[in-house]
């Protein structure tokens, strides 16, 4: 074991720069598209396709970027993490401890996303802002502390626990109803996509025929959900295998380029035979990326491309921009040493789960408050502004908590 985890060390640097601006910029858009429901007279091109509408939105893309990110890190994520030493079964109970985080998560946000009844005697603005304390108080980085403070860490977490348990038996919705798993909410969703994805990769590592298997085995899944070819199981899977095809791509993307990644960090220098080796894989990538967009658009012949209905066109054409985005990131950010340029916004990329939940308490305030923009600031285009300067400034807040030793990680 020790032995195989200083070589995994060696082929998995800690960080690679273009994953974490991935992940920030696909969070900067997510948080960009959310607020977009507050806008007048936003052109139907930059939201969500309606249900069993034939159509791609911008906002229908941005999901899958954040799965693909996904992928992208689980590699090294868990040899990082085989590096310190950590068994399998640890890296194991980590993978299930995390995603119970996010389906815990994923269920109080989209029973909140349902309605609070007034019954209850907490309005929702309220609500939100509990049920947020409640995960920072759970899933907070606490700084190593001495006997006493690592006490009141444990306490805080406790007290946690306690209103979370709370809002759940005390939570009805609009109509009565009990907390409840609904659709799972974005959080749930990607919980049930990064459990599998992480077990295939725990279980084949580096084997990257057994990743790409996997990749295609959702895609057919989802071919076969979505031809209601599922019976009994179908509802059962999230999304038929679309999310988890996404992260698969991100897995096996990442597979490509690991070694690339650990020479660039670890030396400046670069051999024919290592500049050889890139520029292959970049050519294959990047015909892998246009294939899969020629490919998803073709699969419009059996499939209309529909992010609610999670078709196989949308999948692959969402994965192709993927793999595509992330290669133009890797050659400007990790060979051509421009981190600096997305400096603003790295904190979406490294304390991402923090800055998606930020926006809950800040709306929740705007609510409690009573602010409301005058209609020239919400009207398109310049509303689209108002959008923008609301997601650099969630990125800021979530910079601030930074150095407050606010951040959560799961």
């Amino acid at each position: 074991m020790e032995r195989n985890s200083k070589t995994n060390a060696a082929l998995y640097p800690g960080r690679i720069a273009s994953i974490d601006v991935f992940r920030a910029l696909t969070m900067l858009s997510m948080i960009f598209v959310n607020d977009l429901w507050s806008l007048l007279n936003v052109p139907h091109w930059l939201g969500h396709a309606d249900f069993d509408e034939d159509f791609l939105g911008f906002s229908d893309v941005v999901f899958p970027a954040f799965l693909f990110a996904v992928g992208l890190s689980i590699p090294f994520a868990i040899e990082n993490r085989s590096a310190k030493g950590h068994s399998q079964m640890k890296v194991l109970v980590h993978i299930a401890v995390r995603t119970f985080a996010m389906l815990v998560m994923g269920v109080f946000t989209v029973n909140y996303g349902a309605g609070i009844s007034p019954e209850i005697g907490l309005k929702r603005p309220m609500f939100s802002i509990l049920m947020i304390t409640g995960f920072f108080l759970i899933w907070n980085i606490y700084p190593k502390a001495s006997t006493w403070k690592k006490y009141l860490f444990i306490t805080l977490q406790f007290i946690g626990v306690a209103l979370l348990v709370y809002l759940a038996v005390i939570y009805r919705d609009r109509n009565g109803g009990i907390m409840q798993t609904r659709w799972w909410g974005i959080l749930g969703q990607i919980g049930w996509t990064y459990f599998p994805c992480a077990l295939v990769y725990l279980a084949a590592r580096k084997r990257l025929n057994v990743h790409l298997l996997a990749l295609l085995a959702f895609i057919l899944l989802n071919m076969a959900g979505s031809n209601q070819w599922l019976g009994c199981f179908d509802g059962y899977i999230v999304s038929n295998g679309a999310h988890q095809a996404l992260t698969m791509a991100g897995i096996v993307v990442s597979l490509f380029f690991c070694r690339d990644a650990a020479r660039h960090v670890s030396t400046d220098a670069i051999n024919a035979k290592d500049a050889a080796r890139r520029v292959s894989t970049f050519a294959i990538l990047t015909v892998a990326g246009v294939f899969l967009i020629i490919a998803g658009f073709a699969a419009r012949h059996w499939w209309i491309i529909n992010k609610l209905s999670a078709t196989p066109s949308w999948i692959i054409i969402c994965m192709g921009i993927s793999v595509l985005l992330y290669i133009f990131l890797y050659w400007l950010v990790d060979m051509n040493r421009k981190e600096r340029w997305f400096s603003v916004i790295k904190p979406a990329g490294t304390a991402t789960l923090t800055c998606y939940l930020v926006p809950y308490t800040v709306y929740s305030l705007l609510e409690i408050w009573a602010v409301k923009f005058p209609d020239f600031i919400r009207l398109y285009p310049v509303g689209l502004l108002k959008s923008l300067a609301f997601a650099f400034l969630m990125i800021g807040i979530t910079a601030l908590l930074g150095k407050l030793h606010i951040k959560l990680k799961i």
